[in-house]
């Protein structure tokens, strides 16, 4: 097995394709990961260490910058030849392209009669990005996969309907996650973030990105502190748009509301100390902080992006609007946050959805038989 990523910082694709690579039967499977990034620092080196103590090998290509693309593509090929995989797997965007190319020759055409040495390639596809150049790009590299795994049946439509990828080669995995490890977490203290003594915590995780939607939510963050006196919004996460979203939140008046946290190893501990998260995000596929969420009993308000009502089945309505819809959105954050028996109920019921329907090893066996089917004559 090959696993190839675009990175191994801390994030949904990262820590799913840990899972995948420490958890499969190593009496059937030997993986071995790929990172097209360098090794990360510090905290966030987090996921190689749990491969490294499940004795996974990794491997770095070492890439800086898209405009390496040719430099990846050959390094990747050199050590897959090393390897030779009878299964490669790719993960998200750039993962999905540099891995494409660099397994031609080494993986069989699809349509093509399986030659002995020839190796199966799958291609992941976590969300149901608008950009007309990605959608162009992956539309060409996906006629070159066997299988494509979707994280949720929305995305499983999206790359049948915009990347035109034959029903036949979508597969729809949804993420797992182990639940024991989420059980009896202790609660962040609050106050190491910002928010003062006796203040709760609406929290917000995730990149710090157009996709999630952060500028919309703090267009009406007046309106939703306003209504909720005791609560400041708890904003975990770095990305491009921070510089821009600090400024808008001093522009509003709202610095000793809104508070940012940065990248954070500790997750499960702030969401266990929050009585809300919400998620703005205008497009996802299965967002992994959903089921964090869901897994320590936390109420949710999220915008219907793909995957969520997946997600929350039963208990969608009450926890997710449109995108856009301003006022939707605010009656659930009030509902949830000031009705705490309310809120509570609705996390019991996201725990158990958990429990019952997302579990790890129900992903871990998904994908072991997927492999099995891509070696089997």
């Amino acid at each position: 097995m090959a696993l190839v990523i675009t990175e191994l910082e801390v994030g949904g694709a990262e820590r799913c394709l840990a899972q995948i690579a420490s958890g499969l039967d190593s009496s059937r499977f030997a993986p071995i990961v790929y990172s097209l990034a360098a090794r990360p620092l510090g905290d966030r080196a987090s996921l190689v260490q749990q491969l490294e103590h499940a004795s996974v090998p990794v491997r770095y290509v070492d890439v800086r910058a898209a405009w390496q693309l040719g430099t990846a593509v050959k390094r990747l090929r050199r050590l897959l030849a090393e390897q030779q995989p009878r299964v490669v797997q790719t993960f998200l965007f750039h993962a999905n392209v540099v891995g494409t190319l660099a397994a031609r020759g080494l993986c069989r055409r699809p349509r093509v009669p399986r030659g002995e040495d020839a190796c199966g390639l799958v291609q992941g596809e976590r969300v149901a990005d608008p950009s007309w150049f990605r959608q162009a790009v992956e539309r060409r590299t996906s006629v070159c996969a066997d299988k494509i795994v979707c994280v949720s049946r929305s995305v499983a439509e999206y790359c049948a309907v915009r990347l035109r990828v034959a029903p036949n080669k979508l597969v729809v995995i949804p993420n797992g996650i182990e639940l024991e490890a989420y059980t009896g977490v202790p609660p962040a203290e609050l106050s190491e973030f910002g928010l003062s003594a006796g203040r709760r915590a609406i929290v917000f995780v995730g990149r710090l990105h157009c996709q999630k939607g952060l500028d919309w939510l703090l267009s009406f963050a007046p309106r939703l502190l306003e209504r909720l006196p005791e609560h400041d919004l708890l904003l975990v996460g770095d990305g491009p748009q921070r510089p821009q979203l600090e400024a808008f939140v001093r522009s509003l008046g709202l610095a000793g509301r809104v508070h940012f946290a940065g990248w954070s190893p500790r997750v499960p501990q702030i969401l266990r100390a929050s009585d809300v998260c919400v998620l703005p995000s205008r497009w996802e596929g299965m967002p992994n902080v959903l089921l964090e969420a869901m897994a320590v009993g936390l109420p949710i308000v999220s915008t219907r992006a793909h995957g969520v009502e997946e997600l929350l089945g039963t208990v969608a309505d009450p926890q997710s609007v449109a995108f856009g819809d301003v006022e939707g959105f605010l009656c659930r954050v009030w509902q949830v946050a000031a009705n705490r028996e309310f809120g509570s109920e609705l996390g019991r019921q996201n725990r158990e959805r958990v429990q019952r329907q997302f579990s790890r090893q129900a992903m871990l066996r998904a994908y072991e038989d997927l492999y099995a089917s891509l070696v089997t004559p």
